[in-house]
């Protein structure tokens, strides 16, 4: 009786055992990256929970925040290797790879409002979600940044004021700067209050009020200029794996896509009310604009990059076809 009843339980122990095991192997877990810090945690969460709830637990993300497991260039082949599901990052990061992902970022004079943008990436969508398409991953998301201005240590109201300062800057915007004869060096994110506090540079061109606010610069710099050139200053996107979107029927491929552009929706959402925030707060900044006649001359001279983008592909030369027209479209 007793040997019967052992064999009972092992036989009990052995039927759990594999219901735990089909229980987990029906549970996905999607390893999403973002190339951002703690600071978005908030919007993490949100995310991970509403996945987990309306797919009943069967799908759960594990978050990995900027360095944790790759770093941001190497996303789109970290995600088609299938090192990680999901990346949530800027094209500007692998242009190298998808070669229309400068275009994709934002380049100076794309847009100049949510509005403007949001209708031009309706017009070229389909232009992306074809040259990730060709790297084995899938674009499901968007995410619109914010506020990407200058702030110096003396006012600024036209391109002459600029010439007699050291301006901290990067890429396509330090070109179009440098053709007016401003002066531009590159100093990493860590570096600017030091930079700023010893004169090695007069002014940067980093992020919104929310950015200088957190980095501390406002107490060695006041004066917040907006260039009228870009804005939102950058946008993001969301791409996921070809193999692992597959494995999601239709009703969980829409549940991760409106989560996570519920994520980057909230993270924009996030920006704009800290900026705004910060720019009622009496004593934290100045605030400029750039004389519009010198914004035009600006946004003229971007034209150059326009068209050097625009040569590096077919695909390329329709996006920015497609982007001068949405921006005659709103007048410009």
């Amino acid at each position: 009786m007793r040997f019967k009843k052992l064999i009972q339980a092992c036989l009990a122990a052995a039927v759990l055992g594999v219901s735990a095991t089909a229980v987990h192997a029906e549970t996905l877990r999607l390893r999403f990256h973002t190339f951002y810090g703690t600071e978005m945690d908030h919007a993490a969460k949100t995310m991970q929970e509403t996945v987990k709830e309306e797919s009943d637990g069967k799908i759960r993300i594990q978050y990995f925040r900027g360095g944790e497991l790759v770093e941001s260039p190497q996303f789109v082949d970290a995600v088609a290797r299938g090192t990680i599901d999901i990346a949530h990052g800027v094209g500007s990061y692998w242009p190298g790879q998808v070669v229309i992902g400068n275009i994709e970022a934002g380049i100076p004079g794309a847009w100049t409002s949510v509005e403007e943008a949001q209708a031009a990436f309706e017009k070229i969508n389909p232009l992306l979600e074809e040259a990730y398409a060709e790297k084995g991953v899938v674009l499901i998301g968007r995410g619109l940044g914010s506020d990407y201005e200058l702030l110096t240590k003396e006012p600024v109201n036209t391109l002459d004021d600029l010439k007699s300062m050291k301006i901290r800057a990067t890429g396509q915007m330090a070109r179009v700067l440098e053709s007016f004869d401003v002066p531009t060096v590159f100093l990493p994110a860590e570096e600017l209050y030091v930079g700023l506090s010893t004169g090695v540079i007069d002014g940067v061109l980093y992020g919104g009020p929310l950015e200088y606010e957190q980095l501390k610069l406002n107490e060695v710099a006041k004066h917040y200029t907006t260039l009228n050139m870009l804005k939102p200053g950058w946008t993001e996107n969301i791409i996921v794996n070809k193999d692992t979107w597959e494995k999601l029927n239709p009703e969980q491929q829409e549940l991760v896509r409106k989560a996570t552009q519920q994520y980057a929706q909230d993270i924009h959402d996030w920006l704009e009310a800290g900026n705004n925030e910060l720019k009622e707060v009496d004593g934290m900044f100045v605030f400029n604009e750039l004389a519009a006649e010198d914004s035009a001359l600006m946004v003229e001279a971007a034209q150059v990059i326009w068209d050097e983008e625009a040569k590096k592909s077919p695909r390329n030369a329709e996006a920015i076809e497609l982007i001068r027209a949405n921006a005659a479209e709103f007048g410009r």
